[in-house]
């Protein structure tokens, strides 16, 4: 009987518990042996793992989070870091090990990709993991992120506020994009796209004139001002970014000063982490739970789940550490609104 390692790493979302029901039914189906790997790469650095049972990845598919745990533990930035992880890859008597992650959790596996047999499953609510159109996590960011614009709107309209709304997107917009567009915001800023805060203002004043008198504009966490990121005290994680926010409120004082209109800084936070998977969420992660699977059966190691259009296909995990930047035709199309 083969064992197959399932893990979960960086930043929690909806839809991780949703791939490791498929892939452990999935598993089950072929007659494996499923294993979960505890709380990421810390779990593959201390050999931490449980036998995942059928009632145990039952019930899952509408839970947000993940059973398995996860962290941001980076094994390359520990002194023996990588050879541990290939050591309890033995000790565990895994036979290939399927990795859940971003970027960071996935470049990781393609630095051990030689030596253990992975697969890898595309995870991160900034929806900017290489070669697949979307990833685990990302739609149900932008629908929470969206229903909070709903909710905000009509207090920016009574108020006659200018209010701005900070979500995540290190490098790129893809949640402030989407949501943005799904909720009416009237601008929509993001990393890829140098901002003039001028513009800002005067757009602002214009809509006033025309009776407009309140705005909401929604704003990724990785914009610059002044060509500088806001930070968090200077910290930064395991692979080494730093912990940004705070743009949100840096922004809303700047317009507030020049347009001497009340302006109003909410910052989403981790909130748009949480929650159930929407449908689209939970079809993704079965379908990419189950591709794994797949991919292990057939032994194309090296690999990572990934969709294109409504096919789902494998790519070179590799791929995963190209950065998927914002559709500049979405955001012209989101600028016809601004």
């Amino acid at each position: 009987m083969k064992r197959i390692g399932i893990l979960t790493g960086g930043g929690d979302c909806p839809g991780l518990n949703a791939a490791i029901r498929a892939a452990a039914k999935k598993g089950f189906q072929l007659g494996f042996e499923m294993i979960g790997i505890k709380n990421g790469w810390k779990g593959m650095l201390m050999a931490e793992a449980e036998i995942l049972t059928y009632d145990k990845v039952s019930g899952l598919l509408h839970k947000g989070g993940t059973i398995l745990g996860s962290s941001r533990t980076n094994p390359a930035k520990i002194e023996n870091g990588l050879e541990k992880v290939v050591n309890n890859f033995k000790e565990l008597k895994l036979d290939a090990l399927i990795v859940i992650g971003g970027e960071d959790t996935l470049g990781v596996a393609v630095k051990i990709s030689k030596e253990v047999s992975v697969v890898g499953i595309p995870k991160t609510i900034d929806n900017d993991v290489g070669e697949t159109d979307f990833c685990i996590g990302f739609h149900t960011a932008v629908q929470t992120a969206s229903d909070i614009i709903d909710k905000i709107h009509p207090t920016a309209e009574s108020h006659h506020r200018v209010i701005v709304l900070e979500v995540m997107g290190r490098h790129v917009g893809w949640i402030a994009t989407y949501a943005g567009m799904a909720g009416g915001a009237d601008f929509i800023l993001i990393p890829e796209i140098p901002i003039d805060i001028n513009d800002i203002c005067e757009t602002i004043e214009k809509r006033v004139k025309k009776g407009r008198d309140f705005s909401i504009i929604v704003i990724a966490e990785g914009v610059k001002i002044e060509e500088k990121y806001i930070v968090k005290k200077g910290e930064t994680d395991a692979f080494g970014h730093v912990i940004l926010g705070g743009v949100g409120e840096i922004l809303a004082e700047i317009i507030k000063e020049k347009t001497k209109i009340e302006t109003r800084a909410i910052n989403l936070g981790h909130i748009v982490r949480g929650g159930s998977p929407t449908a689209f969420d939970r079809i993704l992660a079965t379908r990419f739970g189950v591709k794994a699977i797949e991919l292990v059966s057939e032994k194309k190691f090296g690999r990572m789940a990934a969709i294109n259009g409504s096919k789902i296909i494998d790519v070179p995990i590799e791929k995963a550490l190209e950065q998927k930047r914002i559709d500049k035709d979405l955001y012209e199309t989101a600028k016809v609104f601004f």
